[in-house]
């Protein structure tokens, strides 16, 4: 590994980090089986991607991201009424379930998560879970290489292989 490479775009991250939402640990990865992302690319946040240019393998930041560069401000006009009658029968909504939607005009498919409900709607809130929050991340990067030629067109795909029975020509069988 070439201990001179910094974040950049199209280098291939690999990173542990804490995230911490409301000071309880939100989700975590470590050195072990880290975060591996194409800098630059768009696959993570904006405001953690940010602070992490320039980073060096071995380095540690604490990083505190506004909701701007995070999931994005709350937006009360997000949380939408869904009649009753475009569930099953026998559907029980249960408050904080998330629910996989699709709009009709756009078969776009997001996820929406049961804020409250009825005896004649359930109210769906459309916002991302972490929308409106203060995210603070603990992070280290453990590795960077340069993104190969495939990744870049393709994107990185985290796998193990067994889909194919090895990557014989590196990552094969994305």
């Amino acid at each position: 590994m070439d201990e001179s490479l910094l974040v950049d775009d199209n280098m291939v991250v690999s990173l542990a980090y804490v995230l911490y939402v409301d000071d309880e640990i939100a989700d975590s990865a470590d050195a072990s089986d880290p975060l591996d992302y194409i800098h630059g690319q768009g696959y993570i946040i904006p405001g953690l991607e940010r602070e992490l240019t320039g980073l060096k393998v071995g380095d540690k930041k604490t990083i505190l991201v506004d909701p701007v560069d995070g999931y994005g401000e709350r937006m009360d006009d997000s949380i939408v009424e869904l009649e009753r009658s475009l569930f099953p029968a026998e559907y029980e909504p249960v408050i904080g379930n998330s629910l996989n939607l699709q709009d009709d005009q756009s078969d776009q498919v997001f996820t929406g998560y049961i804020h409250s409900f009825d005896d004649s709607v359930v109210r769906v809130d459309l916002n991302h879970p972490m929308a409106g929050k203060l995210l603070k991340f603990d992070t280290e990067i453990v590795g960077i290489r340069p993104a190969s030629a495939h990744e870049l067109e393709s994107g990185l795909h985290q796998h193990d292989c067994s889909c194919c029975g090895g990557c014989g020509d590196e990552h094969s069988c994305g």
